[in-house]
Order: structure tokens, then C-alpha cells, then sequence
């Protein structure tokens, strides 16, 4: 895996744990020259996870649109930096550019970029894995969604399985790389 898109909050939370995470997750990345593909900020988790990165000899891409950069949140000394129209369009090229996606802690933008990359991967319009890094519980609540989803019939269970949950960063890299697209999506796609 060359490249990893991480979502992640503009802000840092209420808890040290997540800054910890995003800073282990930068350091891990750089260990692994696993390129870092985000969304260009230069604040919260984002600014945090980017920096980490570049402090440990890593590559980063953001990719921001210009009305966010022009807010002056964009991180200037990122790899690559890639300004685009709309929201739309920063979404399309992350997903482009990556080998995998990692949903850090985060906010409203946050759980809506996970989960346009996971209906993707339904959808067959990616095949790659999608995954979580559950810090102190944090994706608990949307876990038990999704399984209650599937208890109601509106997800295959499968599918629900398809999206890797760990709290433990080594460990959510390996069974990314491990990630296979399976016949088993390709038939709950379909369904």
C-alpha cells in the first residue's frame, strides 16, 4: 500500500488520546512510506497528522478547495498541494489517489467522507478498504448503526464486515493491506 487517504476533524477533540492517534498514525506512516493523501488543512487532527508526517521524512498530499485555502487553513509545506473547485472534486481526487482509506475522529465532514467512500466501495466504484481507527470508542456508536442497519435490512451484513475496525494502528495497516475485493462484494453490490 502506497498511499492512505485519512479523514480526520478540523478541530482536535475533547480528549489528548486523539492528537496521540493522529500523531502515531503520522509517525507510522512515515516509518512505512505509506504516502499521506488529506484533506490540505493545516488545523486539528488534519494539521496535526500532516505535520507529523513531514516532521518524520514522509510525503503528504492535501488536496483542499479554494475557498478553504483561501480561509488560510491550508498547510503550504505538504509534498503536493492541490487546489480544486468544490468539495466534490477534493473528495474525487483523494479517492484517485489513494491505495486505502482511514477515518480518524472527527466531525460531521468527517463521517460524511467515510461514508461516500464506503457506499463506493458498495457501489463498486472503489476497491479498496475502508477503515476506521477506533480511539477511545469513538466509532462505537456508528458501529452499532451499522449493525443495526443490517438487523433492519437495509445493509448486507457482509458489507457492514467489509469495513475494518481496530483501535490499534499497526494492526488496522496489516488488515488493509491484506484487503481483498471480493466476488462476495460483487454480489452484495447487486443485492
Amino acid at each position: 500500500m502506497k498511499s492512505v487517504c485519512v479523514f480526520c476533524g478540523s478541530s482536535t477533540g475533547n480528549h489528548p488520546d486523539y492528537q496521540k492517534a493522529a500523531r502515531d498514525l503520522g509517525n507510522t506512516l512515515a516509518e512505512e512510506n505509506i504516502r499521506l493523501i488529506y484533506g490540505g488543512g493545516s488545523i486539528g487532527l488534519m494539521g496535526i497528522l500532516a505535520e507529523t508526517v513531514l516532521e518524520r521524512g514522509g510525503k503528504v498530499t492535501g488536496v483542499i478547495p479554494k475557498f478553504l485555502y483561501d480561509l488560510e487553513v491550508g498547510l503550504d509545506m505538504v509534498t503536493e498541494l492541490i487546489i480544486v473547485d468544490s468539495m466534490h472534486e477534493r473528495k474525487q481526487k483523494m479517492a484517485e489517489l489513494a491505495h486505502g482509506f482511514v477515518a480518524l475522529p472527527g466531525g460531521i465532514g468527517t463521517l460524511e467522507e467515510l461514508f461516500e467512500v464506503f457506499t463506493w466501495s458498495q457501489l463498486k466504484l472503489i476497491r479498496k478498504p475502508v477503515a476506521i481507527l477506533n480511539i477511545n470508542n469513538y466509532f462505537d456508536n456508528i458501529i452499532a448503526q451499522l449493525d443495526h442497519m443490517a438487523a433492519e435490512g437495509f445493509i448486507d451484513l457482509r458489507m457492514v464486515n467489509t469495513l475494518i475496525k481496530s483501535s490499534n494502528i499497526h494492526e488496522l495497516l496489516m488488515t488493509m493491506r491484506a484487503y481483498r475485493f471480493t466476488e462476495d462484494i460483487d454480489k452484495i453490490a447487486k443485492t
